[in-house]
C-alpha cells in the first residue's frame, strides 16, 4: 500500500480499535493522508459519506478502515452468518488491490475476506464463500452470479462501499449495484460509503437515493491533474509517434513507464516495436485472462518489465509505485480518462512526467481535455534528436509498417487476530 501526500492528523489520535493501530504501525504509516483526516472521524462516528479525491491519495485505506473498525466494535450473534461488509468496484484489478490492502490492514483482526471478481478463480472463490467470509470485495457481475445461486446472502450486510462510483456508470454496471442495494437492509440499516475521483449528477442521484443523509467531502487541489505531475504535448503524425516514443525514452531514461494506447491492435504493434529493441515489455488490455494479467503486473511492480502497454482496462484502479512517466501514444478519446491514466505516475508523495501525442487521428479530443483539467497541457517542440529510428519486428500485428502506417483519418480539425465481539 502506498504512502501518499500526508496531512497533521496521526491515526493514533483517532478512535480506531487496537488491531487496526497495530496494523498501521507494522506498516509505518502515521499521518493520514488528506481524504482519510476529513473522511475517517465522520466514519468511525457512523456516518454515511461520499468522498472525492484524486487518485493516489488514499481513498482505499480510509473506506477499509472505516469498515474494519465497524465490525470490530459492533457485537454479532453467533448464529449469523456473513458476509457483513461488501465493497463493489469497477475492475478486476481494482478489486483485488482493495483485496491486498484489506488483509494487510486487517492482518490483526481475525475477519475473513474475500475478493470476487470474473476471469478466474470461479471454484476458489466459491469454495471461500461457502466457508464464510466476514468481507466481500468485487465486481456486480461475478457477485451477482455468486448471490443468485445462493451461495451467500446479502441480508446481514451492515457496511456497504461504492468505489470509483463514476466508473460504474461507464461500464454500465449501475442496473447490477441497484439490484444487490435492494437485496441488503435499508440504507438506515446499515454504513454507507460511496468513493470516486470524480462525481457526476448521476452519481449523486445514486448516492442519496441509497444512503442515509450522507457527508459530502471532497479533496482536490486547484488543478484535477495531480500537482507534482510534469505534462508535455508533442503534434505529431501517426507515422512518427513510434519514432517519437523511442526518442523520448532514450533522453528521458524511464524508470518505469506505462503506454497507454486507445486499441488493442495498437498495443501489440507498440509492444512489438519495444521487443524488438530489447525493452521488456507486455501488454495489458481487456482480452487478457485475469490469472495472465496478475502475473504480468506483479512483474511490473518488481521491474522484470520495464514498461507496460495498456489500454483504458488500467487507467484507474492499479497501485503500482514508482512509475515514472506515463506516455499517452494515442490521446484518449474521454477527457475524464487522461486524469486517470496520467495519474498512475507521481503517486506516493513522488514526482511524474505525463508525455501526450497528439496525432491526426486524435487531436479532436485536445479540446474537451483541456477544458476539463482547467488548463493546457504545455506543447513541446519535436527536435531532430527525438525522433529515432528503431528496429522494426519481423512481425507487426497490423496491416502497414510504420512507415506506411498513416491513420485513413486526416484533415481532422485540431478542435476537438482481535476476534469480532460477539452477542
Amino acid at each position: 500500500m502506498e504512502k501518499p501526500h500526508l496531512s497533521t492528523t496521526l491515526f493514533s489520535t483517532l478512535n480506531l480499535h487496537e488491531s487496526l493501530k497495530e496494523a498501521l504501525e507494522d506498516m509505518e504509516f502515521s499521518h493520514c493522508t488528506p481524504i482519510q483526516a476529513q473522511t475517517l472521524p465522520f466514519l468511525l462516528n457512523g456516518r454515511d459519506l461520499t468522498g472525492q479525491a484524486q487518485t493516489g491519495t488514499g481513498k482505499s485505506a480510509a473506506f477499509l478502515l472505516a469498515i474494519l473498525n465497524h465490525l470490530m466494535i459492533t457485537p454479532i450473534e453467533d448464529n449469523l452468518k456473513g458476509p457483513f461488509a461488501i465493497v463493489l468496484a469497477p475492475t478486476r484489478e481494482l478489486a483485488l488491490q482493495i483485496y491486498k490492502d484489506a488483509t494487510s490492514l486487517g492482518r490483526y483482526t481475525g475477519l475473513k475476506y474475500c475478493a470476487v471478481y470474473g476471469g478466474t478463480g470461479y471454484d476458489s472463490q466459491r469454495k471461500q464463500l461457502d466457508a464464510g467470509v466476514d468481507v466481500i470485495i468485487g465486481t456486480p457481475g461475478r457477485i451477482i452470479d455468486f448471490f443468485k445461486q445462493g451461495v451467500f446472502t446479502l441480508k446481514n450486510i451492515e457496511v456497504l462501499v461504492l468505489d470509483e462510483a463514476d466508473r460504474m456508470f461507464d461500464l454500465g454496471f449501475v442496473n447490477d449495484i441497484r439490484y444487490l442495494l435492494h437485496k441488503m437492509p435499508a440504507p438506515g440499516q446499515r454504513l454507507n460509503m460511496l468513493f470516486s475521483a470524480t462525481f457526476s449528477q448521476r452519481v449523486l442521484e445514486l448516492a442519496y437515493e441509497h444512503m442515509n443523509n450522507p457527508e459530502k467531502v471532497i479533496v482536490e487541489s486547484d488543478n484535477v491533474t495531480a500537482d507534482r505531475i510534469t505534462q508535455h504535448l508533442f503534434h505529431v503524425a501517426s507515422h512518427d509517434k513510434i519514432k517519437l516514443l523511442f526518442g523520448i525514452y532514450h533522453k528521458e531514461k524511464p524508470t518505469r513507464s506505462i503506454v497507454f494506447v486507445n486499441t488493442k491492435r495498437v498495443a501489440d504493434e507498440v509492444a512489438a516495436y519495444l521487443e524488438a529493441n530489447d525493452i521488456k515489455a507486455a501488454v495489458l488490455s481487456g482480452d487478457i485472462p485475469q490469472n495472465k494479467r496478475e502475473r504480468l503486473l506483479e512483474a511490473f511492480k518488481h521491474g522484470v518489465l520495464s514498461i507496460m502497454v495498456a489500454t483504458d482496462v488500467a487507467a484507474r484502479g492499479l497501485h503500482i509505485p514508482d512509475v515514472s512517466h506515463v506516455f499517452n501514444y494515442d490521446l484518449p478519446q474521454d477527457a475524464e480518462d487522461y486524469v486517470h491514466r496520467i495519474g498512475r505516475t507521481a503517486r506516493a508523495g513522488a514526482d511524474g512526467t505525463a508525455i501526450s501525442f497528439a496525432c491526426e487521428e486524435y487531436v479532436w479530443s485536445l479540446q474537451d481535455i483541456e477544458d476539463y483539467i482547467g488548463q493546457s497541457i504545455p506543447i513541446a517542440e519535436i527536435s531532430d534528436d527525438l525522433l529515432f529510428e528503431p528496429i522494426v519486428p519481423k512481425f507487426i500485428p497490423r496491416e502497414r509498417r510504420s512507415n506506411e502506417s498513416h491513420s485513413r483519418r486526416t484533415g481532422h480539425p485540431a478542435m476537438r487476530n482481535h476476534p469480532r465481539p460477539r452477542n
